[in-house]
């Protein structure tokens, strides 16, 4: 009589270890989440380094492939903004352009970065 009790609770933790698992992967703090902290982090740390005059190539090489990008020609002139994720809004999975900073190139050399440049296209 006692196995079966001992049979019918190790059952029954089990199943609910499972549930704990499966509860437990959608935390905050799991590899998803810390990969885009980590990304996140070396976004900030490159683009505080970066120098007015640098150039669109020696950036992209840095950073990668932007999180959005927005290019056009006036005249002569090409403008190139590229996105990159830099600070975190909302838990929702997806990376919007309210959470990156943007770079400002101009003819390809990079004239600014930030709210204020971008705004001053």
């Amino acid at each position: 009589m006692n196995y079966l009790k001992v049979l019918t609770v190790a059952t029954a933790m089990m199943a609910l270890s499972g549930c704990v698992v499966a509860i437990g992967g959608k935390d905050e703090n799991d590899s998803n989440n810390s990969s885009w902290k980590k990304t996140q982090k070396l976004n900030n740390q490159v683009i505080s380094q970066l120098n007015l005059g640098t150039e669109l190539a020696s950036v992209r090489g840095q950073l990668g492939t932007p999180d959005f990008s927005e290019s056009f020609r006036e005249g002569d002139n090409e403008t190139v903004v590229l996105f990159y994720r830099t600070h975190h809004e909302h838990s929702d999975g997806e990376t919007t352009k309210n959470e990156c900073t943007p770079l400002v190139f101009k003819n390809g050399v990079l004239t600014g970065w930030g709210e204020k440049a971008y705004r001053q296209l």
